[in-house]
């Protein structure tokens, strides 16, 4: 095994100054220690400064290394404490760099699919909150690319208990950066990290690094002597579990530069899908409660984006609407908060218990997330409202969905063979005051009836299939007069009843 191996060459070295040992540990792990302090510095020049260091600490601690020792996370480690201290040496001429290179980023369009620009600057500040153990993990299985196996045996666990501890450190990971508005998969994160997380270091780095760390820092010049001196405190301050949330508060302090640079890209390019929005809000007023396929693509610009805010377009869409095309993009116009908690736990929002605790008035809201949309407005709701729930249990007043007339006249079978709701209004509209609805299943009917009527709807009508149907667009909340219209058009009726359902217990975060 290449970890045994390792520990071998730093004993080799300790104990017989062997330069051929130690040259071959810097050839085997510079590129690492190069990215991590690149990713943070930015600076090329710096960041060969910082290797060095890392190295000659690793020299010059080589004896004192356990056999138990994973060197490259070690190394990884090492690395961030050194980098914590340059930048705070650095903190001016960084935050310079920092402007100019950010500015340059402003000026570039979005890239396509990569998340790593965002990613990159936040990794090793998420990295440095990781436990060893976790942190080691993702070092070896994503950093050096080992195979869970390989994982497994340098922890000393089996290899089902490795890829335990790998996703959970993954998920770790993606939580970090969903707080800071980087949402992605968890197989994304772990390929771009995969991807990127290494590159190579400067040619000739390597033969240099070697000389002056073999030498311990004797020809080192004054400015990585001074780095190496802070650094060594900041290892020395506490043991590591205190020390890693050190690294941790200090790349964040100095890097938040970097972190406020990118919030302020996102300022402009989410400023910049509200404006298309409120265009295609004004245009869609003239046939209220609609938007096309093709007026929601463009607001599609910003990978990633989650956005709440106050409605501005109340007074011209008093009942708002909701629109899910099926793309990663939910749009939503003069909501109620109720209507985003719903979406967010995939409940319709009269299952909600203690609505109060909701704020009032009503919102806007967009979500453009692929995979994991519930997820990512659920923690838009938590950072802007300060609000969670769960799903509970509880017996309640329903109104079940039956047949009424064996041959329910009123459905027509759809045209697609999967659930994908629409309601078509303008070209095709019926004009006696019915709605027509396309491929909706009969659980689609019990939520549009639940919606109308404020009480939860069961279906029990053992019908399969999806159907185009039509409804009157002026249904009153009068369960009498519904279940005569549902009879009349569909063949079914509506039964009150007492029954154990799902609801939506919403709650304040502690």
């Amino acid at each position: 095994m290449m970890m045994t191996e390792d520990m071998e060459l730093v004993r080799e070295y300790a104990r017989h100054h062997s330069e051929d040992a130690f040259a071959t540990l810097v050839s085997r792990y510079v590129n690492l220690v190069y990215s991590v302090a690149l990713r943070q510095l930015r600076d090329v020049s710096l960041a060969q400064e910082v290797t060095q260091a890392a190295f000659i600490i690793l020299a010059r601690k080589a004896g004192s290394l356990g056999p138990k020792t994973i060197l490259s996370a070690w190394l990884c480690r090492t690395a961030q404490y050194a980098t914590a201290n340059a930048l705070r040496a650095e903190c001016r001429r960084q935050c310079r760099e920092q402007e100019i290179y950010m500015q340059s980023l402003l000026n570039q369009p979005e890239p396509d699919t990569s998340p790593w620009p965002g990613m990159a600057p936040l990794l090793d500040i998420a990295m440095a909150g990781l436990g060893e153990k976790d942190h080691s993990a993702i070092v070896l299985r994503f950093f050096e690319g080992k195979d869970l196996k390989q994982v497994g045996a340098a922890l000393g666990v089996n290899e089902n208990t490795a890829k335990t501890r790998v996703s959970r450190a993954v998920e770790k990971l993606r939580k970090f950066f969903i707080r800071r508005g980087v949402i992605v998969p968890a197989a994304v994160l772990t390929a771009a990290i995969s991807a990127n997380s290494v590159q190579a270091a400067p040619i000739g780095l390597a033969k240099s690094v070697t000389a002056v760390a073999i030498a311990k820092g004797a020809a080192a010049s004054s400015s990585t002597l001074t780095l190496i001196k802070g650094t060594l405190k900041l290892m020395a301050w506490t043991k590591l579990k205190t020390s890693v949330g050190v690294v941790g508060a200090v790349l964040l302090a100095v890097a938040g530069t970097t972190t406020l640079s990118f919030k302020v890209i996102a300022h402009y390019r989410e400023e910049a899908v509200w404006t298309s929005i409120k265009h295609v809000v004004d245009v869609a007023t003239s046939s209220p409660k609609f938007i096309s396929r093709s007026d929601v693509q463009q607001m599609q610009s910003v990978a990633n984006m989650v956005s709440i805010r106050p409605t501005q377009f109340a007074s011209k869409i008093d009942d708002g609407f909701l629109q899910n095309t099926g793309s990663p993009t939910l749009l939503g116009i003069a909501m109620p908060a109720s209507e985003l908690v719903a979406r967010a736990y995939g409940i319709n929002r009269i299952r909600i218990v203690n609505p109060e605790t909701l704020p009032p008035g009503k919102y806007d809201f967009v979500v453009n997330v692929p995979d994991r949309q519930k997820e990512a407005l659920q923690t838009a709701i938590k950072d802007k409202f300060g609000l969670t729930a769960i799903h509970v249990m509880r017996e309640t007043n329903v109104l079940v969905l039956a047949v009424a007339r064996t041959e329910a006249p009123g459905l027509h079978p759809g045209s697609r063979s999967i659930y994908q709701p629409e309601r078509f209004f303008g070209k095709g509209t019926p004009t006696d005051g019915h709605i027509l609805y396309h491929n909706h299943d009969l659980n689609g009917i019990a939520w549009l009836l639940e919606h109308h009527l404020g009480i939860p709807v069961i279906n029990e009508t053992g019908i399969k299939g999806f159907y185009n149907f039509q409804l009157d667009d002026d249904l009153t909340p009068d369960l009498q007069a519904v279940n005569q219209s549902l009879l009349d058009q569909l063949g079914l009726q509506l039964t009150p009843a007492t029954q154990m359902i799902d609801m939506l217990m919403v709650k304040r975060v502690k």
